[in-house]
């Protein structure tokens, strides 16, 4: 058992407070993990000039991802072991040594494994920035926080591109990853010394073997979601076997877990009815999520005929609404529960979504702008609930394997999106790239967007009613 000294208490949320400094630093180490999963996109074009490799600069993006995810569970049992202030620490200094690594790499297949690294060590910040904010702010403030932290990745989206665009082309694109290095400074030297927690020390059984077979399973299943019909064919023998091979060896872990004195993801938190619930909440939430983004900028530009500018800020409408009700949630969860919250939220995402769906290439950018706020607001309403309602049923000793859990699902349903939305879009795109075919496309990814969103919902539903502690 352990417990933070920095206690929950009536001097607000703001930064003045005593938690000020550590919710800056929470909000700095989310900032740049968030930065860094957009900020290359822009500078694609002077990396592969300077580099080489055109054919493999989509890895830039996909092994950071895979490499956050399936590092994920594994940190948020640690830190349940260990504390969370060692396990955030950890994953600030891997992300800053992946920072530097990249900015020096002089080939794409050596950026391509730094850019691993830095996923590894954002793998560890982004459980870690909301299991310590569930540790030190009561459950009345952890909606304001979460609406804080939710308005960091709304900035990071429109900031990295922009950040990006401007390093390549004033100074150099090794500026995108050097500029992370006073940043991680910065967020760990303030989090060393506002935050203070007390674990007590005790002998660990670490499950060495459940996180191998963790870690390789789940990297298969990503790698073959993230790839098939990109890197390999969806039935060949790679797009079949890759997440075949990682289902057995994952089917494996469950094995091991069974009989782990201290297992690394512990298969009690698959027989609460309320922790599967919020699972399958944040695995729609990412998926829904990875539709919008990677095509409302393509729908806006290829079929409305704007330029990127006018495309990102229709996009960055959805990021504007997220943290604007989630700021509020934790005034309407308290009135009227966590479950009903999240159907309220539920119910504006799956109204944004069908107006999304119903777009066509008579809209307006207004309104796609509209929809992706409406999506946006309620998924303020539904994800932050439904992650306090995950920490809110286990002690601390549980919180960070079950933050780390919600987090992986979402990064699941992020790749599940990827692989979803691609076929979908490309059985009518990749044929020909006109209007037409675009808004065919880009129109069947909506609709799928608007059917997980109900899945998304139903999944509240079967949330039992949780009483407020």
């Amino acid at each position: 058992m352990a417990e933070a000294e920095i206690r929950a208490r009536s001097d607000g949320v703001g930064f003045r407070s005593e938690r000020g400094p550590i919710l800056i630093s929470l909000m700095l180490s989310i900032g740049l993990v968030a930065i860094d999963s957009t900020v290359i996109a822009t500078a694609v074009p002077s990396v592969v000039a300077n580099l080489g490799g055109l054919a493999q600069f989509p890895w830039l993006f996909s092994v950071y991802l895979l490499a956050q995810a399936v590092t994920v569970p594994m940190y948020g049992k640690l830190a349940d072991l260990f504390g969370r202030k060692p396990v955030m620490l950890f994953g600030i200094g891997v992300f800053l040594l992946g920072s530097i690594l990249c900015g020096l790499a002089w080939s794409m297949p050596a950026l391509i494994a730094f850019r691993a690294i830095q996923g590894i060590g954002a793998g560890a910040v982004q459980p870690m920035s909301l299991t310590i904010a569930g540790d030190i702010y009561s459950l009345e403030e952890r909606g304001k926080v979460q609406g804080y932290m939710a308005s960091v990745w709304a900035i990071s989206a429109v900031v990295g591109p922009t950040l990006g665009g401007l390093f390549s082309e004033y100074l150099s694109w090794r500026w995108i990853f050097f500029v992370n290095v006073p940043l991680c400074l910065i967020a760990a030297t303030v989090l060393l010394r506002n935050f203070h927690e007390k674990v007590v020390r005790r002998n660990h059984t670490l499950d060495y073997t459940g996180a191998a077979l963790l870690l390789v399973g789940c990297t298969l299943v990503l790698l073959g979601l993230l790839e098939g019909g990109e890197a390999w064919a969806w039935w060949s023998a790679a797009g079949i076997g890759v997440p075949s091979a990682g289902l057995v060896v994952l089917a494996c872990f469950v094995y091991v877990q069974r009989r782990a004195a201290e297992p690394v993801l512990p298969l009690w938190i698959f027989r609460n009815r309320t922790l599967v619930a919020c699972s399958l909440v944040s695995l729609c939430v990412g998926a829904a999520l990875m539709g919008l983004t990677s095509y409302v900028p393509l729908f806006v530009q290829g079929v409305l005929g704007t330029g990127p500018l006018v495309a990102g800020f229709a996009l960055a409408t959805l990021t504007l609404g997220w943290p604007l009700t989630a700021s509020q949630s934790g005034k309407v969860y308290m009135r009227i529960g966590f479950r009903a919250t999240a159907l309220i939220g539920g119910a504006v995402t799956i109204t944004g979504s069908v107006l999304a769906a119903l777009l066509s290439a008579d809209s307006t950018v207004a309104q796609v702008a509209a929809a992706c706020f409406i999506v946006g607001a309620g998924m303020g309403l539904v994800n932050s609930p439904t992650i306090i309602l995950a920490q809110t049923t286990v002690g601390w000793a549980d919180r960070g394997v079950v933050t780390g859990n919600n987090l992986f699902s979402r990064s699941l349903g992020s790749a599940v999106g990827v692989a979803m939305f691609g076929a979908i879009a490309n059985a009518s795109i990749r044929s020909n790239m006109d209007s037409v075919a675009i808004a065919r496309g880009s129109g069947h990814v909506f609709v799928a967007v608007a059917v997980v969103t109900v899945l998304m919902g139903l999944a509240v539903v079967a949330m039992p009613p949780t009483p407020i502690p």
